[in-house]
């Protein structure tokens, strides 16, 4: 794994988190019903998380050399309460899938700081998979 492969791959992961923060405040927002105020909570309260992994991410590409990215991923648009919370499953499992490849290839670089960093990122990003899942289990159709 040469520095700026790495670098560009952590480039995609702060732009998938500067999406992440993007669609936890817009679907915030964009919550109805009568379980609004709680799915509300429930995306803002993710904000803060996304925010750490993405400053970290910002600074590890400095310090490796590279210029952090200012781009965010697109955000899916979603209608109603179920697709917001299937949209941010989705993420939150590319997230976890995305920190375990680039945990292997911080491993191979030979970058044991940024490989633990990620393996709690991974963490933290199955945490919140769970969350939504057990959100989604018995919601309505």
């Amino acid at each position: 794994m040469d520095k700026q492969t790495l670098i560009d791959h952590l480039n995609e992961d702060l732009a998938g988190e500067l999406g992440a923060i993007i669609q936890y405040i817009t679907y915030a927002a964009k919550a109805t019903g009568p379980y609004r105020p709680q799915l509300s909570q429930f995306f803002l309260a993710e904000v803060a998380d996304e925010q750490m992994h993405a400053q970290f991410l910002a600074n590890k590409i400095v310090a490796l050399g590279g210029e952090p990215t200012t781009s965010a991923r697109p955000v899916p648009a979603a209608a109603t309460n179920r697709e917001m919370l299937e949209a941010v499953l989705a993420a939150e499992r590319q997230a976890t899938n995305d920190y375990s490849q680039r945990a292997k290839e911080a491993e191979e670089f030979g970058d044991k700081g940024l490989v633990v960093q990620l393996e709690d990122m991974v963490r933290d990003e199955s945490g919140h998979s769970e969350e939504t899942e057990r959100i989604l289990r018995d919601w309505p159709l």
